[in-house]
């Protein structure tokens, strides 16, 4: 390590940061860069572990005695989302006005929260929906972390490195989505937090009883979230140049690609979370003699893995014609899941076509292309925002003025860092209206189908969009 690479990991504050000049990139820009990319990763795990918690806690309630309908379980999976896209707004644009270490530890900090008040509340089936409710809200919380780590993380690379990093970021951040999934299952049968973890309560599950932990789903992160939050105050860096006001970085509402842009995220993140929080209930719905705990994690898993892909693939093959060929598999995903669906269910909108009794395996099969094409989405579609606000910044700027393009290189790396927090923001909303047409189209019709007719038209839509303003030959600003 050179003495400037140690001069920039010791600060907490970086005075200078230039990561489009190759030469400070290669001496000291790179290896402080991949310092705060790996301390934020964890933390990014952690939120999406709280965010999602209710996908696995409202599976059990109702066999744990709590007195719960169907759609109050839908809601309680929904509601973090609708909590956690409404508090991205205002974190999106956090990094700027706080620093990126300052408000990484802020926010980690804040997990503790719900994390805690979760494993108390479902220790006793007394307590009221209401208070549930309030606790599933809180644990937008963490859904709220991912914008303004996004945001943080784009400033530290070059634009040539953004897709990889925020792929990196955002993926290995999502795995906490199948790791919620995959551990609170196991954690739950034992007590082994000790005397801090509680009394055991009684499952009943098909006439059969058992003692489980159900509190150790929320307890066993606590610890977790303390070195995470110690990590990001003594390991990672604010940056002096990152500096601007709400009012600078809301340039970005009047650019039209920040509106487009949210619409495609939806159409990728959106449906990333908003399928992760809904796919227990509606394995639990459609086929009820599978345990859905079982399988619900690995879609999480597949999306989560290859999302650092899709940021790759777009840094080599373009951002826009991977996102437009991203979506039309997905349309085909969705009709495929239509087709493996149970037709014996009474929903007035089931296909005349499939096996009756519906098929599992072509339906989790189809589930799973659909997490894949989520994740490498939300890779391709990341890569394309901060290329975006960068190349709108620079149109134009006489190539040898150096004052000039290093101005519009902050300017737009600043409101790319805007853009992709407010994308994010609104893509999280898929998180909330998917489970929630789900039991919106279960209670109205009598099966899922008319909310899957819903999500084929809109990435149709999704197709128009980029192909029309990004991927097609001639297109206004291709990426």
């Amino acid at each position: 390590m050179n003495i400037s690479t140690a001069r920039a990991r010791a600060g907490r504050t970086l005075k200078i940061w230039t990561p489009e000049d190759k030469a400070f990139w290669r001496r000291e820009g790179e290896a402080v860069a991949k310092l705060n990319l790996w301390i934020s990763v964890p933390a990014l795990f952690f939120a999406f572990v709280i965010w999602q918690m209710w996908s696995v806690v409202a599976v059990s309630l109702p066999s744990l005695g709590f007195n719960y309908s169907t759609n109050q379980l839908f809601w309680l999976a929904a509601a973090p989302a609708l909590s956690g896209a409404t508090l991205r707004i205002f974190y999106s644009f956090m990094v700027p006005i706080f620093g990126g270490r300052r408000w990484t530890t802020i926010s980690t900090a804040s997990l503790l929260i719900p994390a805690i008040g979760i494993g108390f509340a479902v220790q006793d089936n007394t307590t009221s929906y209401p208070t549930m409710l309030l606790l599933a809200l809180l644990c937008g919380l963490g859904g709220a972390n991912f914008s303004s780590s996004m945001a943080n993380i784009s400033f530290f690379f070059p634009k040539e490195r953004k897709g990889s990093a925020l792929g990196v970021n955002g993926g290995l951040g999502n795995l906490g989505v199948s790791a919620v999934q995959f551990l609170s299952p196991l954690v739950v049968t034992a007590g082994m937090l000790g005397i801090f973890g509680g009394e055991p309560q009684t499952l009943v599950k098909a006439g059969h009883t058992s003692q489980v932990w159900m509190q150790n789903a929320a307890f066993i992160w606590v610890p977790c979230i303390v070195i995470s939050t110690l990590a990001a105050w003594f390991g990672m860096n604010d940056l002096a140049d990152v500096k601007a006001s709400f009012a600078a970085q809301a340039t970005i509402f009047r650019s039209r690609h920040n509106w487009l842009m949210c619409t495609l995220y939806l159409g990728t993140f959106g449906s990333f979370i908003g399928y992760a929080a809904g796919f227990p209930l509606l394995i639990k719905s459609q086929f009820p003699g599978v345990n859905p705990l079982t399988y619900a994690w690995l879609g999480p898993f597949v999306g989560a893995l290859i999302r650092p892909f899709g940021g790759w693939l777009a840094d080599r093959l373009g951002g826009a014609r991977v996102t437009l060929w991203n979506f039309v598999v997905m349309a085909l995903a969705v009709v495929g899941v239509l087709y493996f669906l149970p037709k014996t269910g009474g929903s007035s909108f089931s296909l005349a076509w499939g096996p009756r009794d519906g098929s599992f395996t072509g339906f989790f099969a189809m589930f799973l292309l659909l997490f894949l094409t989520t994740g490498i989405g939300n890779g391709s579609t990341f890569r394309m925002i901060p290329v975006i606000f960068s190349n709108l910044r620079l149109c134009g700027v006489p190539a040898g003025d150096a004052n000039a393009l290093a101005d519009a290189t902050r300017e737009g790396s600043t409101e790319g860092a805007a853009a992709i927090g407010f994308a994010g923001a609104i893509g999280a909303y898929g998180g909330f209206f998917i489970p929630k047409s789900y039991g919106s189209s279960i209670l109205m019709t009598g099966g899922p189908e008319l909310a899957l007719y819903c999500f084929v038209v809109f990435y149709l839509l999704c197709i128009g969009l980029t192909w029309w303003f990004y991927a097609r030959r001639n297109a206004g600003m291709p990426c």
